[in-house]
């Protein structure tokens, strides 16, 4: 595992070294000062060239201690044991659990059985006595309740004004800024200063990702003193109903996250990287007469807003001293960087229409002419954002991809167009014959019987490629006019692809700030919230169960924290590891333990350096005769290429293999990477009663026929014209005849190398490869695949009805090459362009 040159520490991958050496001031000086007389080149440093005006900060106000280490040193103080209040580890678990699963009523129940009361000893017997302990234990910041009062223009029967009294449940934004950018379990992925990033060691391809690579934060740390560290603030707000079917109850929450952790934590829901900070009022607001209703709404927001964000005006311009992840103290200036949200709540937080342009008030038939901030703060009283420091709310706006690309530009204009272009029958049957691929989905009967979208659809549908770039759109759309499929291309959506480049060169990518995630929220922190509670008066509920739900996860967080730090004067190793359920597994050396994208096992923040090829523990198909290789997997040139394979792997070998030999057969190999790619060779399977059958899968993949390297932690594909199409027929080990050779391999059958690109589409032509009239096969090492991809039939003015997903590899013999299939490929297939 690489190590730190200057103190030592070891991590566990290259990105955590680069990580520390960035967040440890007295590693990041001696670095600084090693690069000044060193040529890159000759160091193994991280590939990230920091300029030096945009270091931040050199040098740490002193160490400090973190939130854990401060608990810590009172429980061993106090004599304490590691999951106290909890008796023991085993009641800590319990109590997590309950907590997780169990509502109050569910949970006196459960305590009160008569097995519970009988065969455990709990230090708490009811729901009440259960809460206590649960009060007990460390939490986030507080709670508090703000009375609103809203003066209306509507005359009641006396002639008096009517108003309306309304609460603002708030935390302060700072204090929650200062939990997060403190949190030790943040250690690993947090970022304190800018840095330019490129993805080779000349500094020619500039490579944006996170927050810190972008140049927002570089031209903000110019304006700030010497030795200051920004906190990037993104804010979210969503308004949202809370009841099903009855009842009317809304919530306004506001989300609160930093962007010096990286994006791939963020996106996590349950790693509680985002927070609530607050929910909005939404009053009924009769005090006011129809025609100033709509206003009065936009002006409570804003007001509640700034009394919400009002702590981080006098932290941004004065900063804040506070203990970091890496336990330095920082002098901290929160700064509103990114604001997340759908294009209805940008135009209320910009205070303009929503046919008008949030980003430079462009009206709908201009859609350009920035005006000036003075003009917007005409428009409405006091925006929260007004006395914001170093923020630009229309610089802020962040890309919408679930709302402005997936639902608005892609579903809601191209699909339409194209379909009444061509025709819905013939967009359903060019989706029936599109062939398949692990993990894309596949409309059987087409699009147009779909009644019910999402966002998943949706990117689903573009993974089949319809257009390319924007520019070659805006060359080409006034066909569009001429076949009146549009009128006018004045539309808010498309407008918004305009900004995308400049947001990304200010903020990195724009998967860092996807509405999904707020929406997805919602869930945890509004609608199950509200379950949880009586009904009346929910809000006083609501807060205190998210209390409480925060305070079993810090407390996790806490013992997980407490299971990878040196052991300390008064604990043994059994306190401090006792609750750590990660460890305990029964799982194989070679068997990869399942997870999903909230679990601890989190490939994709780069903890895997080397690509891993896995199998299943047995084979699906152990002791498969040639014959059946031959018929179910159409490998049909199989004894041919496995007498080629073993004459150059195994020149000793004198077996000559034949009909008579058998070979254990697998399903699927498993590529690990950053997301697991499966591919598949599995044959057909028919139909058996109930159960209906399935056809054959034999994937198409990428075969290793030049380099890579790797990058950012993980295997990237440098350039896809290093690499060759082929099908994966089967996927088999040796017997034993055959001498020791243990390693798997795969029967594949070649495509052509990659053609000139097709001059409509852009994307590259393959062919099936033929030897003599028949299919060009080989036999190659498993560990040769780089990865799967996805090739599309070359259809034609029109698809035959005869073709279907299960047989479009084998009906045609032209393909589209798609690099759409995924980001990988498609940054692979841009830097080969």
């Amino acid at each position: 595992m690489p190590n730190c040159m200057f103190c030592g520490k070891v991590t566990s991958t290259h990105e955590g070294l680069k990580r520390h050496i960035v967040g440890w001031p007295e590693c990041q000086m001696e670095w600084t000062s090693m690069i000044e007389d060193v040529e890159a080149e000759n160091l193994y440093t991280p590939d990230v060239d920091f300029s030096h005006e945009d270091i931040a900060p050199r040098h740490g106000l002193g160490e400090g201690e973190t939130r854990f280490e401060r608990h810590r040193r009172e429980q061993q103080q106090g004599g304490e044991d590691p999951w106290s209040p909890s008796e023991d580890a085993e009641e800590w678990g319990l109590v997590q659990w309950i907590v997780k699963n169990l509502g109050q009523t569910r949970t006196d129940k459960f305590l009160k059985l008569p097995i519970t009361q009988q065969c455990t000893k709990l230090s708490f017997h009811n729901n009440h006595s259960f809460l206590q302990r649960v009060d007990e234990l460390p939490h986030g910041p507080g709670w508090s309740c703000q009375k609103v009062t809203v003066h209306g223009n509507h005359q009641d029967k006396d002639g008096e004004l009517l108003q309306e009294e309304v609460e603002l449940w708030s935390r302060d934004p700072v204090e929650c800024m200062k939990e997060l950018i403190g949190n030790p379990a943040f250690k690993a992925d947090m970022a304190y200063s800018p840095g330019r990033a490129y993805a080779d060691r000349a500094g020619q391809h500039r490579v944006i990702d996170e927050m810190w690579t972008a140049d927002w934060w570089g031209e903000k740390q110019k304006a700030l003193p010497e030795g200051a560290t920004i906190a990037l603030i993104i804010l979210s707000s969503d308004k949202m109903t809370l009841s099903q079917f009855q009842g009317d109850k809304t919530a306004w929450p506001v989300y609160m996250s930093i962007g010096n952790i990286v994006k791939a934590k963020r996106h996590q829901a349950l790693a509680h990287v985002t927070v609530l900070i607050g929910h909005l009022p939404v009053g009924k607001l009769n005090c006011f007469t129809p025609e100033e209703h709509s206003l009065a709404e936009y002006r409570l927001f804003h007001h509640c807003m700034g009394l919400l964000l009002h702590p981080l005006i006098a932290a941004g311009n004065d900063g804040v001293d506070m203990v970091c992840a890496n336990s330095w103290i920082h002098r901290i200036y929160p700064i509103l960087a990114a604001y997340v949200a759908n294009f209805p709540e940008q135009c209320l937080v910009a205070c303009c229409k929503e046919n008008w342009c949030p980003k430079w008030d462009a009206l709908h038939s201009e859609m350009c002419d920035p005006k000036t901030m003075k003009d917007i703060l005409q428009s409405i009283y006091k925006p929260f954002w007004a006395n914001m420091p170093h923020a630009n709310i229309f610089l802020a706006f962040t890309p919408d991809l679930l709302h402005q690309v997936h639902k608005g530009v892609f579903k809601d204009h191209l699909v339409r167009w194209c379909q009444q272009i061509i025709g819905e029958d013939e967009m359903d049957t060019q989706f029936k014959a599109m062939a398949d691929y692990p993990g894309l989905h596949h409309f059987k009967t087409g699009i147009s019987t779909v009644k019910q979208w999402t966002g998943s659809e949706h990117k689903q549908m573009q993974a089949v490629p319809r257009y390319t770039a924007l520019s070659v759109f805006h060359a080409h759309k006034d066909v569009l006019k001429e076949l009146s499929i549009c009128e006018h291309f004045n539309i808010p959506t498309i407008h918004q692809l305009t900004h995308y480049v400049q947001s990304i060169t200010l903020f990195g990518a724009i998967d860092g700030f996807n509405t999904e995630l707020p929406e997805r929220l919602h869930i945890d922190f509004a609608k199950d919230t509200y379950r949880a509670t009586n009904k009346h008066d929910y809000e006083e509920q609501m807060v205190l169960w998210l209390q409480r739900q925060e305070a079993v996860f810090l407390q996790g967080a806490y013992l997980d924290w407490l299971a990878q730090v040196p052991l300390s004067h008064g604990w043994t190793q059994d306190d401090s590891n006792t609750y750590d359920s990660d460890l305990d597994s029964d799982l194989d050396s070679h068997e990869t333990p399942p997870y999903d994208s909230d679990s601890d096992l989190d490939l994709d923040s780069h903890e895997t350096e080397q690509m891993m090829h896995v199998l299943a523990k047995a084979p699906v198909h152990p002791h498969r005769s040639v014959q059946e290789i031959v018929t179910s997997h159409g490998a049909t040139d199989f004894l041919t290429a496995l007498q080629c394979f073993i004459q150059k792997n195994i020149p000793g070998c004198t077996v000559i293999p034949g009909v008579q030999d058998h070979f254990d057969v697998y399903r699927q190999v498993i590529i690990v990477m950053p997301a697991d790619l499966h591919i598949r060779a599995t044959p057909e399977r028919l139909s058996s009663g109930c159960k209906p059958g399935c056809p054959a899968w034999f994937d198409m993949v990428l075969i290793f026929d030049g380099f890579w390297e790797l990058c950012q932690g993980w295997c990237l594909i440098v350039a896809v014209a290093g690499l060759r199409v082929a099908q994966v027929h089967a996927i088999f080990t040796l017997p034993c005849q055959f001498s020791t050779y243990t390693r798997t391999l795969a029967y594949i059958e070649w495509f052509t190398p990659f053609r000139t690109p097709d001059p409509s589409s852009g994307m590259r032509l393959v062919l099936c490869s033929t030897c003599h009239c028949c299919c060009n096969a080989a036999v190659i090492h498993v560990d040769n695949i780089v990865r799967p991809c996805h090739l599309i039939p070359k259809m034609g003015p029109s698809v035959e009805l005869r073709l279907r997903s299960g047989n479009a590899y084998k009906a045609t013999n032209d393909f589209y090459f798609n690099e759409f299939i995924d980001s990988e490929m498609f940054c692979a297939s841009v830097d080969t362009n």
